[in-house]
This record gives structure tokens, C-alpha cells and sequence, in this order.
């Protein structure tokens, strides 16, 4: 039946064109921060799998709308068209190339966007009022991320906070039903590793993001110093998850997650070295392993106890 094969194909292909506008490489990130905050409830014995695996539905959903909705503004403001596409940085060249219209989208990131509000507000009648603060930060991160955050140098501290430290926070409270220590230090280190995985993804797209109108700390502060707060952010990683244990809330296991920052070589050597050349793609690479790596390692570290 050729015209069913062929409506299979289309099918196929519309699939996949959205799959490209969601980000689907990137969206391993929201896992391993839900294994992060679910470990850091691990650590108070309110580990709730149910809790879990809805937190991390509303997560994926809200990453989502933050990939689709930048896609479509990208599109509109021209950036797209502009930048010179990495597998890490970009865009995904998906609505320039006509693969789906850019209304679809637009509309991806709005259903994506409702279904995490109606889980954050089924969390926040279920839990109380302390997930509040952490459900408003969040949606303005969502929602105002590629139309004003980015324009105000602002993107990169709320990509750090909503795709990293509020999202292991809310993680862990909606299993236990408060703000605990280990919650607040196990936040640190998610905040400055999605705050670094966007500023280096920047580098390769700044005259893209400048002539687009958006105002990041490279254009702010210039490369050279940009690259200096990269290298600052890496290390304050390593530092929040030693301290965790310094100070008696993470076990010694925790320092597991400081192995992944032996991938910093190359992007490190690169921002102290020669900022102003062009980023290398396993520079790249390596800062996404070492994001990764680092929450996942994390978060094993602080079960393994319970285990031994």
C-alpha cells in the first residue's frame, strides 16, 4: 500500500521534526536531576517514587518548553538563520529548513509549558505553599527566558536555576514535604553546571545572539572575562560539593561527584588559554560529560551509604 507506507514516512518525519525542535539530545539533563533531588530525599528517608517519576514528567515538560519556545523565537528574531549549527549549540535548524511550520512549535512549548503548571499546581496543593517561590521562579524561566532573560544577561543565571537548582529542590521537597540542609547545598552544584552548560554553548553563537538583540554575560563582559566566570563556576562546583561534606550533611561518597571535573581540562584550557578563538566541538563535549557526570555522580554518592 504505497499511500500508507507514504503517510508512515510523513508521520516518521513529523516525529522527528519535533523530536529536533524538543531537544532530544539535551534532555537527559532533567534524569539526572531528578536522581539528584530524589537522592537528596533519599538522605531525609523520604524517598517517594510516585512523587518522583511526576516531578521528573513535569521537568521533561518544562525543558521542553523552554527548547521549543526558543526555537520559535530564534526563528522570528532571525538568530536561526544566522548561527552555524554544533551537535551542542546552534539551534537545530528544524523550522529554517521548513521541516514543521513554526506555529507547531509554538504550540509544542505552550502544551509542554501547561502540562508542567498542572503538575507544579497539583504539587503545590498536595505539598503546601513552601513550593511556591520554587513553582513562580521556574515558570519565569520558562516563560521569559528567550523573550527578556536573555536580553538582560540574565539567561544564563535562570537556566541555572530552573534547569538545575530549583529543579532538584522541588525534586526533593515534593517527596518529603520540606526544605531540608542537604536539599539547599545538594542545589548548588546543578545551579552553576546548567549555568555553565549554557554560557560555553554561547561562545560559538555570540554575533548570532547580538545581531538577534540578546545580551549575555559574553556581551556584556567580553570573552576573556566571560571564560573566567566559566572556569569560576567550574571550580565553585567542586568546591559546594566538598563543602556538603565538610560541613556533615553529604557523606563522604558525595566526592564522587567531583571525579567528572577531571573533564574540565580541555574546555578550562581553552577559556584561560584562548577565549577568542573559536570553542573546540570536544570542548564542548566534555562540558556537557562533565555536567552530567557530575549530577548523576552526585546523587549516587549520597544513596551508596544506604546500600553499604
Amino acid at each position: 500500500h504505497p499511500s500508507r507506507n507514504m503517510n508512515e514516512y510523513a508521520l516518521r518525519n513529523r516525529i522527528g521534526a519535533y523530536s529536533k525542535v524538543a531537544r532530544a539530545p539535551f534532555l537527559t539533563l532533567p534524569v539526572t536531576l531528578v536522581l539528584l533531588g530524589s537522592a537528596t530525599a533519599w538522605v531525609a528517608d523520604g524517598f517517594d517514587l510516585l512523587a518522583a517519576s511526576l516531578a521528573f514528567v513535569g521537568l521533561l515538560s518544562l525543558h521542553v518548553s523552554i527548547n521549543a519556545r526558543n526555537e520559535y523565537r530564534d526563528y522570528q528574531s532571525g538568530v536561526d538563520f544566522e548561527t552555524e549549527p554544533t551537535p551542542f549549540s546552534g539551534g537545530s535548524k528544524t523550522l529554517p529548513e521548513g521541516d514543521i511550520e513554526p506555529i507547531a512549535a509554538k504550540r509544542l512549548a505552550t502544551a509542554t509549558a501547561g502540562l508542567g503548571a498542572i503538575i507544579g499546581g497539583y504539587f503545590i496543593i498536595d505539598v503546601g505553599l513552601v513550593l511556591v517561590p520554587i513553582t513562580i521562579l521556574g515558570a519565569v524561566s520558562v516563560l521569559f527566558y528567550t523573550s527578556h532573560l536573555t536580553r538582560f544577561g540574565l539567561g544564563e543565571l535562570f537556566a541555572g536555576l530552573g534547569l538545575g537548582g530549583l529543579a532538584v529542590l522541588g525534586t526533593g521537597v515534593v517527596q518529603v514535604g520540606s526544605i531540608t540542609p542537604a536539599m539547599v547545598v545538594g542545589s548548588v552544584p546543578p545551579t552553576l553546571l546548567t549555568f555553565n552548560l549554557l554560557l560555553l554553548n554561547e561562545f560559538p553563537d555570540q554575533e548570532a545572539d547580538r545581531r538577534g538583540d540578546r545580551r549575555n554575560l559574553i556581551h556584556r563582559l567580553g570573552r576573556s572575562a566571560a571564560a573566567k566566570v566559566y572556569v569560576g563556576a567550574g571550580v565553585g562546583v567542586s568546591l559546594s560539593v566538598g563543602g556538603g561534606w565538610v560541613i556533615g550533611l553529604f557523606p563522604v561518597w558525595a566526592l564522587l561527584g567531583v571525579l567528572p571535573s577531571l573533564l574540565l581540562a580541555r574546555p578550562v584550557m581553552w577559556a584561560l588559554g584562548a577565549p577568542g578563538n573559536s570553542l573546540p566541538l570536544d570542548a564542548q563535549r566534555d562540558n556537557v560529560l562533565w555536567i552530567l557526570g557530575t549530577n548523576s555522580l552526585l546523587a549516587a554518592g549520597l544513596v551508596l551509604p544506604g546500600f553499604l
